[in-house]
């Protein structure tokens, strides 16, 4: 999936945060394979699936409350697998960062410790980021950065793999969706299919209309 962005979807509560911690070595899998870049992941260590090249943006971001902004990239800084993202360049792609690069990660606001971690994950310059849930409680001007800086991603040759309640936002992002149910893989479906299928929406998502799944729209900045 090099160059692309890739949703999955489903209802909560089906395995789609599961995927995500399976594949960063975090839970054991239950079975099969997981293989990125020819290297299998099961049985890795977190540490070594990051070192293969995935970057992991986890639902709830957490973050080191002790640590300052700087502290968290400098940290990152020092264990990525190359240069080609450094704090610097995280600062520039959000500014609200250098604005508060002193504070601690827990005088953030949501939107704020939400582009720490995605700035955390990029500092790995992996050729992979998994990101969980990212939109969940943002202010609609984060979503729509969160947006626009998940493309610029695909467009530098960065593949994203997102897992997203927000049907606007997996939309927004990627051309196809994985649609996950009990823990298996249902169906894939492209978004402009899954955009013009109302019965696709009700059975995959559980929603009425596009507005019930979440339009780019949140609670935090």
């Amino acid at each position: 999936m090099a160059q692309e962005a890739v949703s999955v979807i489903g209802r909560n509560g089906m395995g789609k945060t599961t995927l995500c911690n399976a594949i960063m070595g975090l839970l054991p899998a239950m079975g099969g394979s997981i293989r990125f870049g020819g290297t299998e992941l099961v049985g890795l260590a977190p540490y070594k699936v990051a070192a293969a090249g995935i970057g992991y943006v986890p639902q709830g971001r957490r973050l080191f409350t002790s640590l300052t902004v700087d502290e968290h990239l400098a940290m990152l800084a020092r264990a990525a697998r190359g240069k080609r993202w450094t704090p610097t360049e995280v600062y520039e792609l959000f500014p609200r960062l250098a604005d508060r690069k002193k504070l601690s990660a827990t005088s953030l606001s949501g939107g704020e410790q939400q582009m720490l971690a995605i700035g955390r994950a990029l500092l790995l310059n992996a050729d992979l980021m998994l990101m969980d849930e990212p939109s969940e409680g943002l202010a609609p001007t984060i979503v729509e950065q969160l947006v626009a800086t998940s493309r610029r991603l695909v467009s530098e040759g960065i593949a994203v793999l997102l897992v997203e309640q927000n049907l606007s936002v997996a939309t927004a992002v990627s051309d196809r969706q994985v649609v996950m149910v009990s823990g298996r893989i249902e169906t894939e479906i492209s978004s402009e299919e899954l955009l013009g299928d109302a019965d696709a929406q009700r059975r995959y998502l559980g929603v009425e209309s596009l507005e019930d799944a979440g339009g780019i729209e949140g609670t935090g900045g």
